[in-house]
């Protein structure tokens, strides 16, 4: 993950710097403003919508592109690089909705329209994705270049010539995709395209797709005569003789004519803004009872996997026919140190709305555990509401993040809890944010405990928080035991997804769900092996490769809550219209990467490695890469002459480059990270030599080019002597123009002059010689305890005369608790007091030697 604080720093700085571009006699146009203190209160710099942006190291860059402007001479660069947010022409969006998953196709028109066009800078891409996005494809057309993404194995990356920066192509956040497209002339017009997928909600029978598609208001084109033309289309996809009811919400789409299985909305207009809200259109599939069906598929010709494709799915029926199983749940909790803060009070948050819920039928337990195991009840407890009270009491007693992480002993407890009967579902949770070297250990113990005699084995809902733990191991426990995986990659999400899933979990309505007719297939693969429980908050959907002939019906068979038996036959039929290969990929990879986490195996993994190349879905086994074809002109002579004539041809050649970008995988889990309870979010585990550094810098920042950023440290350096100032000096010169004073216009800034003083005051302007022009400028007099800040307003600070420049830090903070502010004329009397004394205890000492008793 880059790092989110610098990101937004950067966009910060980028707006600061629009102001210096000069968009003519149009009154109408301002440059962007940055965002109050209640405004980032209430929203982010964080993009909600597909960006782009300019990345600027030298200031000097920036001007408009059509319309050059005088600008004060900027020498330094932005360290970190400014993002400027470019402006966008057009914008087309096309959602095509498969069942529970969405392709969504993004085209937009940005131009570089704040670097002058004699200059190049790189620019970035920023994509959110929605819920469980997964980036498929980025594309770039330039004047004479074009950049598009590839998947390469692991073995293929010998083969390419350069590595990309740590900022190219990786994750912002788990959902925000960027990445950085290099050299781009100022004033082109670059033409994007973005490829992503993302899974639809589904609630009381009805999905809802939610895409980031909220533009602020900062990319839209200056001028009142721009064109602005935005088109929406959203695609629904199902079955033949199935009936589809579609509503846009935040959008006013129209439906088109809709054919049989497939229903369309379309919208499109000339806009003065650009979308501020994220497109949400819901749609429900109508049924009275449990329906599917079973879409069979020939694979392509370019399939890598020639055997046959079939999906399943199978709905939930209506309100009225859902019965819920009685349920045994034990919640098995992770608080461990690296939980601490708000990992564990959303968690304990969540626990408490999911025993709220429980009927009053249920049995319940709470393991809470680190190193160690703690227990509410050394048995199962009815869900009574005094039990209930008394375990959310125990919950915020005894859930205190601290100690290490150890996972099989409490599933061991959890297990030996859960009883035989086989009229009630054993459920166990896991939740955790760690990974443990026995893991392969726990999954063998589960195994042989879910294959015992027993009518209902015990089901696991594991969950995974950030991503220093192992996914695919807590994936694995889920898959073999019928029940259901989910993560929040970001803290942020944690409180939403672990109520979902406990919303799933309390509502299984069909269980042990197996296929009878399947025997006679040959080369049978099916996707997962063990099928999940059927919920009212959620279809079954299995897919899988077969040879052979597939029965017309396909029948399958589970258990109602009642215990009594319920067949359940599938139709099948033959479609062109749904891309089987498509829409399952990214749910096969997942659960192949688990099993081959699992048995080591390496042949399964250059399975994987393939089948995420060929569909362009990124797997743990694959690196993405950025492809650079340039259209070279190269004069071909028709003679031997050295002198070309008008009759010589000019011919155009590609060139291609392939970049290998940043590893987009989630990787098997951070021992190191979880031993040193490191939080989840984190960026980072630094070794020893990177945490002194950290710690050394962590008071004064960077000392180098005139960037101090703690006052305190102002105040240490004005305690030193001429001849060390003048050498601190000296040497801070050398380094000035090696960062960006940039950064520091219109903030509040503490400046330190070689002799002594400080002024404070807002930093407004600066030329090439580094002199400064405050504005409200006060000058700080220190003596003792006591402090006066006296006023001088507008005030020129010359370059030579800085020693070091800080940020202003809060009131609150700036100054110890025990400083007194006074008066000016008292300030001045306590400077005189304390200069006379310093020159009568000069004197004293130079006179020691004489005896005058």
């Amino acid at each position: 993950m880059a790092d989110q604080d610098e990101f937004v720093k950067a966009v910060e700085d980028g707006l600061r710097l629009s102001k210096r571009i000069y968009f003519g006699k149009d009154r109408a146009v301002v440059p962007p403003k940055p965002m109050t203190e209640m405004e980032k209160a209430a929203q982010s710099y964080f993009p909600t919508s597909p960006m782009m942006y300019a990345v600027i190291e030298n200031p000097a860059f920036v001007d408009n592109s059509d319309i050059p402007s005088y600008q004060p001479h900027v020498h330094g660069r932005c360290d970190p690089p400014a993002l400027i947010p470019l402006q966008m022409n057009g914008v087309s969006l096309l959602a095509d909705c498969y069942y529970d998953t969405a392709f969504i196709t993004v085209t937009g028109s940005w131009r570089l329209h704040c670097v002058m066009n004699s200059r190049s800078v790189d620019c970035r891409i920023a994509v959110p994705m929605g819920e469980q996005g997964s980036i498929l494809g980025v594309d770039v057309e330039l004047p004479r270049k074009s950049y598009s993404t590839k998947l390469v194995a692991e073995g293929d990356e010998r083969e390419t010539k350069n590595l990309a920066k740590i900022e190219d192509g990786c994750f912002l956040k788990p959902h925000i995709f960027t990445l950085t497209i290099p050299e781009i002339d100022g004033g082109t017009y670059i033409s994007v395209t973005i490829r992503w997928s993302q899974k639809l909600l589904y609630h009381d029978g009805q999905f809802t797709l939610s895409i980031p598609y909220s533009f602020p208001d900062y990319v839209t084109p200056s001028g009142k005569k721009m064109s602005k033309k935005e088109k929406i289309q959203f695609n629904v996809n199902c079955d033949p003789g199935t009936e589809v009811s579609c509503k846009p919400i935040s959008h006013p789409l129209k439906e088109l004519e809709d054919e049989d299985g497939t229903l369309g909305l379309f919208y499109e207009a000339n806009v003065l803004n650009w979308s501020s809200s994220d497109v949400v259109i819901t749609y429900k599939i109508s049924s009275p009872n449990y329906h599917g069906s079973v879409l069979l598929q020939s694979p392509q010709q370019h399939d890598t996997d020639q055997r046959k494709m079939f999906c399943c799915y199978l709905f939930p029926g209506a309100q009225e026919c859902r019965k819920v199983f009685r349920k045994e749940v034990i919640f098995v909790v992770d608080i461990s140190g690296s939980m601490k803060g708000k990992p564990i009070d959303d968690t304990k948050q969540a626990l408490s709305v999911a025993l709220s819920k429980l009927d009053s039928e249920d049995l319940f337990n709470i393991i809470a555990f680190n190193s160690e195991e703690y227990l509410f009840s050394s048995s199962l407890e009815v869900a009574t509401k005094e039990a209930i009270d008394n375990a959310i009491q125990w919950i915020d007693m005894n859930f205190i993040a601290g100690g290490g992480t150890n996972i099989l002993n409490p599933l061991k407890q959890a297990v030996g809890m859960l009883s035989n009967a086989g009229e009630s579902m054993p459920i166990i949770f896991l939740v955790t944010d760690g990974a443990v070297e026995d893991e392969r250990q726990i999954c063998e113990f589960m195994k042989s405990h879910l294959t015992q005699n027993r009518t209902m084995c015990p089901r696991l809902y594991t969950f995974g928080i950030g991503l220093f733990c192992n996914h695919y191991f807590l994936r694995t426990l889920a898959m073999m035991s019928h029940g259901h995986y989910d993560a929040a990659f970001d803290v942020e999400s944690l409180e939403v997804r672990l109520e979902r899933l406990f919303s799933r979990a309390s509502s299984i309505i069909l269980a042990n769900i197996a296929f009878d007719n399947l025997d006679d297939l040959e080369e049978l693969e099916v996707y997962p092996s063990q099928i999940p429980d059927l919920s009212s908050e959620g279809p079954i959907i299995v897919s899988g490769r077969y040879q052979g002939a597939f029965p017309d019906m396909l029948k399958a068979k589970g258990i109602l809550a009642n215990m009594s038996n319920f067949p359940v036959e599938l139709k099948g039929f033959k479609s062109k219209a749904i891309p089987l290969d498509k829409i399952r990929v990214k749910q096969q990879i997942e659960i192949l990467t688990a099993q081959a986490w699992f048995t080591e195996n390496k042949d399964l993994e250059q399975k994987i490695a393939k089948m995420s190349i060929q569909d362009a879905v990124v797997s743990e086994y694959t690196r993405m890469a950025l492809v650079e074809t340039e259209r070279v002109r190269v004069i071909k002579p028709t003679t031997k002459r050295k002198v070309y004539s008008d009759d010589e041809k000019i011919e155009e050649r590609i060139v291609q480059k392939t970049i290998l970008l940043h590893y987009l995988g989630f990787g098997f889990g951070n021992l190191t990270a979880t031993i040193g309870n490191i939080p989840p979010g984190a960026i980072e585990i630094e070794d020893e030599a990177a945490e002194l550094a950290k710690a050394t810098s962590n008071c004064c920042g960077k000392l180098c080019g005139l960037c101090c950023y703690c006052s305190c440290c102002i105040r240490t350096c004005s305690k030193m002597n001429h001849q060390c100032a003048i050498a601190l000096t000296q040497f801070l010169d050398d380094n000035l123009f090696s960062s960006s004073l940039a950064s520091y216009l219109d903030r509040k800034i503490l400046i330190l002059l070689r002799d002594g003083r400080e002024f404070l005051g807002t930093f407004r302007s600066f030329d090439q010689h580094a002199n400064i022009v405050l504005e409200g400028t006060s000058e700080r007099v220190i003596v003792g305890n006591l402090y006066c800040d006296i006023p001088l307003g507008l005030y020129i600070v010359r370059g030579e005369n800085v020693m070091l420049i800080g940020e202003r830090e809060s009131a609150e903070e700036e100054l110890p608790p025990h400083m007194t502010c006074v008066s000016a004329a008292e300030i001045e009397r306590a400077q005189k007091a304390d200069k006379d004394a310093a020159l009568k205890g000069g004197m004293r000492r130079r006179t020691e030697f004489l005896d005058f008793d």
